[in-house]
């Protein structure tokens, strides 16, 4: 009997330490598992910061991008006026000319004669233009 004592004494201490164990690798594996979870949670928060930080960092560039666009087609809009301003006043001085050219003619051959003195047919066209100008203007007003 002492000797089956015994033996179930060393199973009882068996069976006891066996069980000790499986509770502290139990508690070790609950340790893990809660540690792995924060780190799941943390890593989860820190992606959801970076998507934050990036879809704001993609709005600003679409706003810088957006106002540079609007810089360029404003800059590329004046040019072009300018340009357009620039022609048209080389159109005018060109066609002053022609009309000028062609008012002279047309009056010598009226006349019958020879209007050469260029400053003297100068004056006369600047006037015949400038008396055209302010009649156009005149009736542009009255048009109001």
């Amino acid at each position: 009997v002492p000797r089956l004592n015994a033996a179930l004494d060393e199973r009882r201490d068996a069976i006891a330490g066996g069980l000790e164990r499986a509770e502290k690798a139990q508690a070790e594996a609950a340790a893990a598992k809660d540690s792995y979870t924060d780190q799941l949670a943390e890593a989860r928060a820190e992606a959801a910061r970076i998507r934050e930080q990036a879809r704001q960092d993609g709005q600003k560039i679409i706003a810088e991008m957006r106002e540079q666009a609007s810089a360029d087609a404003a800059r590329i809009a004046a040019n072009a006026q300018a340009q357009i301003e620039a022609e048209r006043a080389a159109a005018l001085a060109s066609l002053r000319v022609e009309v000028g050219s062609l008012a002279l003619g047309l009056a010598s051959s009226v006349i019958g004669e020879s209007l050469t003195d260029d400053r003297r047919s100068q004056s006369i066209v600047d006037r015949f233009l400038a008396d055209l100008e302010t009649a156009d203007a005149a009736a542009a007003q009255a048009r109001r």
